[in-house]
């Protein structure tokens, strides 16, 4: 795909939400981690549900920590993995608050080694909370990425490499939340929605 079909997409991208943001409700900076953490391999709707209830009794490092890995076990019960979520969970709150006074890191490496925090969430963590012009690659944008044309690769570090390559500065931060949007609605896994497709005429999938 050339430069000239790309920023057209991310136009229209614009001008429809300009302003995009995550699904995942949360009012502080560690509840958006523990969404997160949460969210691997399961929905923004069922994390939602959890955390509605979870973040009344425990909201933040040191309240995790005092309500315990078996408590915490109950509260994230509806959740795949809940049990090594847990364990991220309560890991990770223990370091927040032992390490780093209670703040999350705005640092890669530091937000790496949180358990439970991967290259994924920690592109996520520094493009809403410290506003980086990082690009997050999770399956949706993977699949609207390389189905489209815009940014091919063999793997999600390929594609990420890819985005940060051709993705003007101007949308950078805004572009993982638009593909993973178009990829959740319209371009999905399976019955794609071509024929409601607001980027449809520029789209490689159905126009080559």
């Amino acid at each position: 795909m050339n430069k000239k079909k790309r920023y057209a997409i991310l136009s229209l991208f614009h001008e429809h939400q300009p302003n995009p943001m995550t699904e995942l409700l949360f009012s502080s900076d560690f509840e958006l981690l523990i969404s997160l953490i949460l969210s691997s391999q399961s929905t923004d709707a069922i994390v939602n549900k959890i955390t509605f209830v979870l973040f009344k009794v425990a909201n933040t490092p040191e309240s995790i920590l005092q309500l315990g890995i078996e408590k915490l076990k109950f509260y994230i019960k509806s959740v795949g993995l809940y049990n090594v979520k847990a364990k991220y969970i309560f890991q990770t709150s223990f370091l927040l608050f032992n390490k780093y006074k209670n703040k999350i890191p705005e640092d890669r490496i530091k937000l790496e080694s949180l358990p439970g925090v991967g290259r994924k969430i920690a592109n996520i963590i520094l493009n809403l909370l410290f506003n980086k012009n990082t690009i997050a690659v999770d399956t949706h944008v993977f699949r609207v990425s390389n189905r489209t044309g815009f940014a091919k690769g063999k793997s999600v570090i390929k594609v990420e490499q890819k985005l940060i390559q051709v993705v003007p500065s101007i949308f950078k931060k805004n572009v993982h939340f638009w593909f993973v949007y178009h990829g959740r609605y319209i371009c999905k896994a399976r019955k794609q929605k071509c024929n409601i497709c607001l980027i449809s005429k520029f789209c490689e999938f159905i126009n080559i």
